[in-house]
């Protein structure tokens, strides 16, 4: 008998203490590390196995500031460390957001820039994107 009254305790004692787990999820603040990105009224923190769309306010647009000089070209991803909080979505868009509460850090990008193929409408020359006035290194023209 004694023995199943504590186990009655502790079961309620440990799912007591996983609902609070939930309810303060939603309020304190996650270490998240990134990329960055702010275009027209859109951010998005990428990490290696998440997306989250950013709550834009004053703190994501301080994080916008220190992120463009970093910027090699406009949609060029900046890596972060921010400290904020992860909510579901309410809106169109990701399904969650985070809300940035403290920008821990900004670096510069490391990985070189994506590689830009142009279409050429002469299919079939091989001129490989440039017209015959440009002037490159390696190539005669």
């Amino acid at each position: 008998m004694k023995k199943s009254i504590l186990l009655i305790f502790v079961s309620l004692l440990v799912f007591s203490c996983k609902n609070d787990k939930n309810k303060t999820s939603e309020t304190e603040s996650t270490f998240i590390r990134g990329e960055f990105i702010l275009i027209d009224n859109a951010g998005v923190i990428k990490g290696k196995d998440f997306i989250y769309g950013v709550v834009i306010d004053g703190m994501a647009n301080q994080l916008h500031q220190k992120v463009k000089p970093l910027q090699r070209e406009e949609y060029d991803m900046v890596p972060v460390v921010v400290k904020g909080v992860i909510r579901p979505n309410t809106e169109e868009g990701w399904p969650e957001v985070v809300e940035i509460k403290e920008i821990v850090g900004v670096s510069e990008p490391t990985s070189e820039l994506p590689t830009k193929i142009k279409s050429s409408d002469n299919s079939g020359h091989e001129n490989h994107g440039h017209s015959s006035g440009e002037n490159h290194k390696g190539h005669s023209h």
